[in-house]
């Protein structure tokens, strides 16, 4: 593996374009664009306050900088430098921003969820979208870009309505049997679109591209529900997240669950092999350190860490949540699948340290990657089973079928990961800091 030099960041923006070949970042009020593989800065724009949100478009062209606190948004083109566009949404302020699928129309959601204004950068027209939601997760656009789902409040009831993103048309409305809809989502493929309630209620809602009720899924009641959703890259699965710290696969003809995936405090199933890291600090004689060495940080301090498989039974850390306190950690806050559908990824926030890995052919554990410390983030390579996660230190590690991996970032100054994501090619990962940024190249079967 080997690490370039590190960059400047503000606020954690920097995408990789669609097509993979430049890296653009915000420093402040300003947007750097550079090449993926020289990491030369081809662009440099400077916007009218720091940027709070930036997005490329689809077709990697243009690239969109809000600042929600002006109620502004700029966009910049990549081919042509000099020409601009400024959104400015005036006394009715911005929440948030976002590109339509073609890259050529943004929709603006005003404060308090007034409404959704479609701007058209071809030929400056504007729409507008009615009772938008405050929700977690209140606008999905299908795949293939043709339709876009919304949820929507009208006379305290929940509504979702589907529109043609050619010309916004509205496709079909109708009402959502929920309580207090928090989110919708389009399958991969395009065909079904899973709307779920509020954690109050555990309520799971299977529409057809028609707005017709393919099924409703609901695991108990009188206790907090829904808490994180993800479809398989197939459609094949849609795995729930849910607060009694279990994982629910429903399964793509029936819409009935498959399998209840428990995380046990107690591990003992064979199949799942437990990588524990254990993290060690040389021992070196303080009459061998020069003063020099101190003051510089030297790598002598640095602590190495590698993994253990231990013995089963693997007893799990768990952190107990307080009852007094708001929003307490617990429930399985991520679930993600791997890109060749075959295995699942969960966190359970009542076990902050661990990473857990499902098989879905045998529908059980193939592996718990417990940490020293709470995990921060992970993501799937886009074309393989490899899995990256951080812990806010300063390692990268990862997870194949073949094993676990700690790596230290070897980079000037010590850079501690916070978050991270995959270059589209799975090549390259992007590490972010606090405000910093470097990117870890993978070693190619070639190149070894």
């Amino acid at each position: 593996m080997n690490f370039s030099e590190v960059f400047k960041l503000s606020n954690q923006l920097c995408k990789i374009s669609p097509d993979g070949k430049y890296l653009a970042n915000c420093v402040q009020y300003r947007l750097v664009v550079r090449d993926v593989n020289t990491l030369q800065i081809l662009q440099l724009y400077t916007c009218l306050d720091q940027v709070a949100h930036m997005e490329w478009s689809s077709d990697s062209l243009f690239i969109l900088c809000a600042m929600y606190k002006r109620g502004l948004v700029q966009v910049w083109s990549l081919e042509q430098p000099d020409w601009h566009c400024k959104i400015d949404e005036g006394s009715i302020g911005l929440v948030s921003s976002r590109w339509s699928p073609d890259g050529r129309h943004i929709l603006n959601t005003t404060e308090f969820h007034l409404r959704i204004t479609v701007w058209s950068l071809c030929n400056k027209s504007v729409s507008y979208i009615k009772y938008p939601k405050a929700c977690q997760k209140g606008m999905d656009f299908s795949a293939d870009g043709r339709y876009v789902a919304l949820a929507e409040r009208r006379d305290c009831k929940d509504h979702i309505s589907v529109f043609v993103c050619d010309d916004w048309h509205l496709l079909r409305h109708f009402e959502a049997e929920t309580q207090d809809l928090a989110g919708v989502e389009w399958s991969p493929n395009g065909c079904v679109l899973a709307a779920w309630d509020s954690c109050l209620e555990y309520k799971m809602l299977l529409y057809s591209l028609d707005g017709r009720l393919l099924s409703t899924y609901s695991a108990y009641e009188w206790s907090l529900g829904i808490k994180s959703v993800a479809w398989s890259p197939s459609s094949q699965f849609l795995a729930i997240g849910s607060y009694d710290e279990k994982v629910r696969i429903l399964n793509h003809i029936t819409w009935k669950k498959l399998v209840e995936f428990e995380h046990q405090a107690t591990i003992t199933n064979s199949k799942a092999v437990v990588f524990k890291e254990v993290e060690k600090r040389p021992v070196v004689p303080t009459e061998d350190l020069s003063i020099h060495q101190i003051a510089m940080g030297s790598s002598l301090f640095d602590t190495r860490s590698k993994y253990e498989i231990p013995p089963l039974p693997v007893q799990v850390p768990v952190v107990k949540p307080d009852p007094d306190r708001a929003n307490p950690k617990i429930g399985i806050s991520a679930v993600a699948f791997s890109a060749d559908n075959r295995y699942l990824a969960t966190k359970n926030d009542c076990m902050p340290q661990c990473v857990w890995v499902w098989d879905m052919r045998t529908m059980g554990p193939a592996a718990v990657l417990e940490q020293t410390a709470p995990v921060r983030c992970f993501a799937w390579e886009p074309r393989r089973a490899r899995l990256a996660f951080c812990t806010g230190n300063t390692k990268l590690y990862l997870w194949s079928p073949a094993g676990c991996l700690s790596v230290e970032v070897a980079v000037e100054g010590g850079f501690q990961v916070q978050s991270l994501f995959w270059h589209c090619s799975g090549d390259s990962l992007v590490l972010l800091g606090k405000d910093q940024l470097c990117l870890c190249y993978m070693a190619t079967k070639e190149e070894k």
